[in-house]
């Protein structure tokens, strides 16, 4: 009986020493190869010896690593080509810590997962080198084309007409945040190649918005063509007859605002040789009083006026101002604000 079980017994630890060391043998006879299911980037390895697997993952890094970095803003772009970023792939050493996928779990489940196709699903990326000077001269001439300090917005009158100069917002590249983008872009060629500029904002302290506010009633003297014309909106709405100043007393060019305005006005004389024995007087409002009916101060004694000398609309008759026919200057004043813009070109 004892022999018998002995037997037993024996065979049974020689059938599992031929187990163990089939294993074992099997165990060392498949580690020479990926584990099923590894890839490296997007490159299935799985199943490949070392070799097989250089070969391939470095075809695929030649054709996707070798590709120039481009940083775009609107119609703007800038480029950080591989040569410049001294781009180095180490695929070697990826490789390597494939083939070690293989050495995962004992001896039996390294079998067993080769027996049953099992996959270890393992995604390893590539060890990649760059200059980071090289990133870093790009962000700054990223930074420095882009860099635009606030505009505010204006008014002008140009060829015969009010146009608008629209406000720009100062721009300052996001520098870190492009910077890591460019870094990922390199190393991962599943990333697009292609990085927006993003920006930080500053807006204008005069906005566009604010501009059309503040020249909601516009006045333009063309003393060329004696005209008065009156703007709402920086569109033309009403178009005056005037007489500006004669030879020795010009109406004076440029850009002003209505300072005051009052009807019937009295008159301060001018302490100037034309005016005479009234020089440095006030004459009140009558009919010897030549500002008619209303007054709109602009600059150092010249403003608009009426007149009672209609004959000399269109014509160089002033000592300085802008005169108009009576009913038309009744009719302006209650138009124009004090604070409104005049051209006087």
């Amino acid at each position: 009986m004892r022999t018998r079980a002995f037997i037993i017994s024996a065979g049974t630890l020689v059938a599992l020493l031929l187990v163990v060391g089939g294993v074992m043998v099997a165990d060392a006879s498949g580690g020479d190869r990926i584990p099923s299911g590894v890839t490296i980037g997007t490159v299935d390895v799985g199943g490949m010896t070392r070799d097989e697997a250089i070969t391939t993952v470095r075809r695929h890094v030649d054709e996707h690593h070798a590709r120039t970095i481009r940083v775009v803003h609107s119609d703007k772009e800038w480029k950080l080509t591989p040569r410049q970023a001294k781009v180095e792939v180490d695929v070697e050493a990826t490789v390597d810590r494939a083939m070690d996928l293989a050495d995962d779990g004992n001896a039996f489940t390294r079998v067993f997962r080769r027996i049953t196709g099992g996959s270890v699903d393992k995604r390893l990326t590539t060890t990649t080198t760059f200059s980071k000077p090289a990133v870093s001269r790009l962000m700054d001439r990223v930074a420095a084309d882009l860099k635009r300090e606030p505009q505010n917005a204006s008014v002008t009158f140009e060829d015969g007409k009010l146009r608008v100069k629209k406000g720009l917002p100062g721009l300052r590249l996001k520098r870190g945040d492009v910077s890591v983008a460019v870094r990922k872009a390199i190393v991962d060629p599943s990333l697009s190649p292609q990085i927006s500029a993003h920006t930080h904002k500053k807006q204008p302290e005069v906005s566009t918005a604010d501009v059309r506010k503040r020249y909601g009633t516009v006045l333009v003297a063309n003393r060329a063509t004696f005209k008065l014309t009156l703007y709402k909106k920086l569109k033309p709405v009403k178009t005056y007859g005037i007489s500006v100043g004669k030879a020795g007393n010009d109406t004076p060019a440029g850009q002003y605002t209505i300072a005051n305005k009052a009807e019937n006005p009295a008159w301060h004389v001018p302490n100037s040789a034309w005016a005479g024995s009234l020089a440095g007087t006030v004459v009140p409002p009558g009919p010897s009083n030549p500002l008619k009916a209303r007054w709109m101060g602009i600059y150092d004694g010249v403003g608009i006026h009426g007149t009672a000398d209609d004959a000399s609309i269109g014509t160089n008759a002033s000592h300085g101002c802008l005169r108009m026919h009576v009913p038309d200057v009744i009719e302006l004043y209650d138009r124009v604000p004090v604070g409104t813009p005049i051209w006087i070109l």
